[in-house]
Order: C-alpha cells, then sequence, then structure tokens
C-alpha cells in the first residue's frame, strides 16, 4: 500500500496537471487498467485510454480545479479530495475518492457530486 504522503501528492499532482491542461499529465496517474466514473451514477470510463479523452475533453471545457480542504487520507488505500469545479460562471462542489495501486498510481476515481452542487454565478 502507498504511503499517506504517496497518495496526497498523487491527488496534489492531479490538480496541478487539471489546471496546467495537461490531460496526459493526469491520464500518467491513473494505472492502465484504472476506472473513472466521474459523476457516480455515470458509465465508468475504463483504461487509460477512455481516461484520456475523457480528461481532454474535460480541460477543453475551460475547468479550472481548487481544494476547498487539505487532502484526506486513510488507513487503507484510498484518499479523498473536496474541491469546487469552476467552468465559467458554474461553480460545481466536488469530492472524489481515488484508489491507488503498490506504485501509488489511481486505479479508481469516483467523483461525488449532484444536481444541488452546482451553482451559477
Amino acid at each position: 500500500m502507498p504511503s499517506q504522503d504517496t497518495m496526497k501528492a498523487a491527488m496534489q499532482a492531479y490538480i496541478d496537471a487539471f489546471n496546467s491542461g495537461s490531460a496526459q499529465a493526469v491520464a500518467a496517474l491513473y494505472a492502465e487498467d484504472a476506472t473513472v466514473e466521474d459523476p457516480v451514477g455515470s458509465p465508468p470510463k475504463r483504461g487509460r485510454a477512455e481516461i484520456l479523452a475523457f480528461y481532454t475533453h474535460s480541460i477543453a471545457t475551460g475547468a479550472k480545479l481548487a481544494l476547498d480542504a487539505p487532502v484526506r487520507g486513510s488507513h487503507g488505500n484510498a484518499a479523498a479530495m473536496a474541491f469546487n469545479a469552476r467552468i465559467g460562471p458554474i461553480t460545481v462542489r466536488v469530492i472524489d475518492v481515488m484508489t491507488f495501486d503498490e506504485q501509488g498510481k489511481f486505479t479508481s476515481m469516483k467523483a461525488y457530486f449532484g444536481p444541488g452542487d452546482i451553482s451559477q454565478g
């Protein structure tokens, strides 16, 4: 299991890579067979190619991410972070939960937000 520092650093790298506009750098944080369910309840994206396509589209919207609080670890192989995704005048309040492999790569990401977590202005 990766250390808490490794998991937290990977989560921060995710925010930094997304905000820098590098879908490639975001996708590189994932294991080859990882899954992304964003939002939870939507069909999962499977494997690095689908994940890269998802982030290429997401970054192209102009979205920017900002942490609401420090990244949280766990006593297992998962970490979570609360952040706002700002897309023009729209703000989406999100909690992402990632699981990790032994190398510190994401094996899964689940994004939790619903209609009541989206606001304008």
